[in-house]
């Protein structure tokens, strides 16, 4: 007598084919546990017939979970999960946007060592001003400097993040009656940050080149809010890796000043190329540069800074007193020490002899699908509909590849265009090997299926 399916028949809820729903559910129950290895399907029939479907769907939707290596067929007893749950094995995460590991532990006790003997611990015994300890600040106003940021000391807040930063650079650029402008998909952490403070976010058009003026010009006339603000990161935006040209960044602010709209710029990338312009060089009295180095030298190094107008500092401290942010004097102290024995170049350097590596193997496994690649960012970008991108993310998802989920990156949840951002510094090389040649392989499939259905 053969077992009884424990599963539980149902598709996915989204807009898609039957057969492609049913995948999906099932993937997604296989995923999460709610089937484990060894489980048996139901028969084909009973399927059909409990949910409503033709038999031929239900065959076509089982030959697609054995491509996918979820499910195994066996001669005469029926089809069963061919994997364990999710939790048991290891996930291969290409959603967290961190750079490859470049920091030892030779170089990290090295520096221990050497702020031993330097830093102050009155640093450690007393709180921190609101903006962080002044020495701190002209520390990271000199890095700025190094990626053509005007930063004055006096000028600057010290946070524990970047994140941290932009959520104060939102504070003051924009209340609860504003908009907050931004490219059409952009950094999820921000569109998180706006959403939980309560406040409307537009997205813009984009090209190759990041924010197309034009759009942006066309919706700031339209905005009629109490106050105006342009969340953009210019130098490998986030996820689509653009950059803009310099011709685009000076169009940009003089659409921003003629709207009387402050600019908020994401520079945490920008340390790839200093060869064009930050915004807040170019219009330092309306723009507000947000910047960090989890980016540019470890995860771990939680440092994040903002970077003023004029006038802007007193409304700063006066939330930052209510709300400290100032990141860790140990982790300053570290930066101090590798600023001047020139380790953070040297970091810098290896960082982007890795990047180009890892962006090398993207390209060659998935060049040919629509990969946006650019050799100095950390991510690559596949443009793609909705209902497809979350097809993939499921699909991913269910033989153990973590991607960005599509939705995140959508500044409107009603936008129907969106795309899969792969992280590639995460991960070492030979996990990120496997993972990309399972993504071409799932990417290769979803398309052979759209096409079927068309």
């Amino acid at each position: 007598m053969r077992l009884q399916s424990p599963w539980t028949p149902r598709l996915a809820d989204i807009e898609a084919s039957t057969a492609e729903r049913l995948v999906l559910g099932m993937a997604d129950d296989i995923v999460e546990g709610r089937l484990k290895g060894g489980d048996r399907l139901p028969a084909h029939r009973d399927l059909a017939w409990k949910l409503g479907i033709g038999l031929g769907t239900v065959t076509k939707a089982y030959a697609a979970l054995e491509r996918r290596g979820l499910t195994r067929s066996v001669k005469g007893r029926g089809t069963f999960v061919a994997i364990r749950q999710a939790h048991e094995r290891r996930q291969i995460d290409l959603s967290s946007n961190t750079p490859p590991t470049m920091l030892t532990e030779r170089l990290l006790a090295r520096t221990l060592a050497g702020i031993a003997k330097k830093i102050d611990p009155a640093q450690l015994n007393l709180y921190a001003p609101p903006a962080g300890h002044l020495e701190h600040r002209r520390l990271l106003a000199r890095w700025l400097e190094t990626l053509g940021v005007p930063a004055d000391p006096s000028h600057l807040v010290l946070t524990g993040n970047a994140r941290q930063a932009i959520a104060l650079a939102f504070d003051l650029v924009c209340n609860r009656q504003g908009v907050i402008l931004t490219e059409r998909l952009t950094y999820p952490g921000a569109i998180a940050l706006a959403r939980r403070k309560g406040l409307r976010m537009r997205g813009v058009e984009i090209d190759a080149e990041g924010m197309v003026p034009e759009a942006l010009a066309a919706a700031l006339a339209q905005e009629t809010a109490a106050s105006k603000a342009v969340y953009l990161t210019p130098t490998l935006h986030n996820p689509t890796t653009a950059t803009m040209g310099l011709a685009r960044r000076q169009r940009i602010v003089a659409i921003c000043r003629r709207a009387g709209a402050h600019i908020v710029e994401d520079g945490v990338y920008a340390f790839t190329s200093t060869a064009l312009p930050p915004l807040a060089a170019l219009a330092p009295d309306i723009t507000v540069h947000v910047n960090g180095l989890s980016k540019s030298l470890g995860p771990g190094l939680r440092i994040g800074v903002l970077a003023l107008p004029a006038g802007m500092m007193d409304a700063a401290e006066g939330i930052v007193r209510d709300m400290p942010m100032e990141p860790s004097p140990l982790s300053c102290a570290v930066v101090e020490e590798w600023m001047a024995s020139g380790v953070i170049a040297s970091v810098q350097k290896d960082l982007g002899h890795e990047t180009r590596r890892r962006s090398r193997l993207a390209s060659s496994l998935l060049g040919k699908s629509g990969l946006v690649i650019d050799p100095a960012a950390c991510h690559a970008w596949l443009q793609a509909p909705r209902g497809i991108a979350d097809r993939l993310a499921l699909a991913a998802a269910a033989v153990g590849i973590k991607v960005t989920q599509p939705e995140s990156v959508m500044a409107e949840r009603e936008d129907r265009m969106t795309g899969i951002r792969l992280c590639l510094g995460g991960p070492s090389f030979e996990e990120l090997t496997a993972a990309l040649s399972m993504f071409a392989e799932l990417l290769k499939n979803t398309r052979n299926t759209a096409v079927e259905h068309q």
